[in-house]
């Protein structure tokens, strides 16, 4: 399967479904897409040891890494093949610490797309809907 075949919906969904793997970073931050649609993105994220700041908290680059992921593979989803974007801004709002080994959910979506932006928000929370951080994105889009 060559990858600059697939539009990105297709991409998304073979990473999802196992047929391809997933991006390195996902080693680094654990995070993994389970929900794909056009212009939406599901994944599953959890801090472990590795994600604590000098204070004993989760740093806040995990989340900012998790919302960046899901807020930038949304608008992938809706790409043709051979088209790549690129975020140019991300704001997060950090509404609550992170906890440590819990699994949390975290979901994107396209709120706005043209031939040459993309611009999506994205959610953190746990299994109860309690939101821990929200963001929104623009991403730059080129063929």
């Amino acid at each position: 399967m060559e990858i600059q075949n697939l539009t990105g919906l297709e991409l998304m969904k073979s990473m999802v479904e196992g047929k391809i793997p997933p991006a390195p970073i996902g080693e680094t931050i654990p995070m993994k897409g389970v929900e794909v649609a056009k212009g939406y993105i599901k994944f599953l994220a959890k801090a472990d040891k590795r994600h604590i700041n000098p204070l004993g908290g989760v740093h806040g680059g995990f989340a900012a890494t998790v919302l960046d992921s899901v807020t930038g593979c949304s608008v992938h989803t809706m790409l043709e093949a051979g088209v790549g974007y690129a975020t140019v801004d991300l704001n997060i709002k950090m509404i609550k610490p992170v906890p440590l080994n819990r699994e949390l959910i975290a979901e994107g979506k396209v709120i706005h797309l043209s031939h040459n932006i993309g611009i999506s928000e994205g959610t953190l929370k746990d299994e109860d809907g309690k939101l821990y951080a929200h963001a929104t994105a623009t991403c730059i889009i080129f063929k």
